[in-house]
């Protein structure tokens, strides 16, 4: 007896779950993949603890430089989620391991938060305070304590001649009321007063694949980055040899994918439904 042919959506379906099947490492986004504000989205633990059940890694993976890896660490396990300090990687931690290959024993200005100075130094990085000779390198990332003051000594550091570097590029931290502004605005301010750019760490730069592999020791085709950005989650899996898998929600829209350069390899409503079409092919 002849079997029914499988409909176009069906064998689409059937294509991202195999996709999904060959992954040995998700790197998780955090606000719109597995939270929105303080609810975990639908679905999302699930997969998390399905994907470990069947011997595969996760990693969360946040631009936002303004919070320590503990404090992601607390929130995460607030709602059901615990983790290892190896299974949490944030733009901060890109930065300070660009910072010991690149610009060992170099003096930081660093635009940043407390809990980003703490991190700073804890990782032996050497910060600028007053009274020092002009610092070699400025960094700027997500400051929600961000001054005049502040804004105006990087400036005079970079017209100076410190390299400027940038934890990430996101222009706009979501929140439940709208937006906020973040690294990539406060940079913009400064490039426009210096006329100088920053070399920009976090996602989607090589710098955080590379650390990602170093860390977790992965293949690089084995590793999915899953997000609801396409410019930062999915372009970092798809611009440097790995996955971009899109989860729809959070920020993008499919309608936003007709005017975007970036194309995910997998696209799904969320991490809910990729648990679901996991099932279908690994149980």
């Amino acid at each position: 007896m002849e079997r029914p042919k499988k409909t176009d959506g069906e064998s689409q379906e059937l294509e991202r779950a195999l996709l999904l099947k060959k992954m040995g490492l998700f790197v998780l986004d955090m606000d719109g993949t597995f939270y929105l504000g303080d609810h975990v989205i639908e679905g999302a633990l699930e997969f998390v603890r399905y994907v470990e059940k069947k011997g595969r890694r996760i990693l969360f993976f946040t631009n936002n430089s303004s919070r320590s890896p503990k404090v992601y660490m607390e929130r995460l396990a607030g709602m059901g989620c615990p983790i290892t300090r190896e299974q949490i990687m944030t733009s901060g931690d890109v930065t300070i391991a660009y910072l010991k290959e690149e610009y060992a024993g170099k003096t930081i200005y660093l635009v940043g938060t407390p809990a980003l100075e703490e991190n700073f130094r804890e990782e032996g990085i050497l910060l600028w305070e007053k009274g020092d000779p002009r610092p070699d390198i400025v960094v700027v990332g997500f400051d929600t304590t961000l001054t005049y003051e502040k804004l105006d000594r990087a400036c005079a550091f970079i017209r100076e001649g410190a390299v400027f570097l940038a934890t990430h590029l996101d222009i706009n931290c979501p929140t439940e009321g709208g937006f906020m502004p973040d690294c990539g605005a406060f940079c913009a301010a400064i490039t426009l007063s210096t006329g100088v750019e920053p070399k920009y760490l976090g996602k989607p730069f090589r710098e955080t694949v590379d650390m990602v592999l170093l860390r977790t020791g992965e293949e690089r085709e084995r590793v999915a980055f899953v997000g609801d950005r396409l410019y930062t989650d999915v372009a970092t899996g798809v611009n440097h040899g790995a996955h971009g898998l899109l989860v729809l929600s959070g920020e993008t829209k499919l309608e936003d994918l007709e005017k975007s350069e970036v194309k995910p390899d997998g696209i799904y409503q969320s991490l809910g439904e990729m648990k679901e079409l996991l099932e279908r092919v690994m149980d």
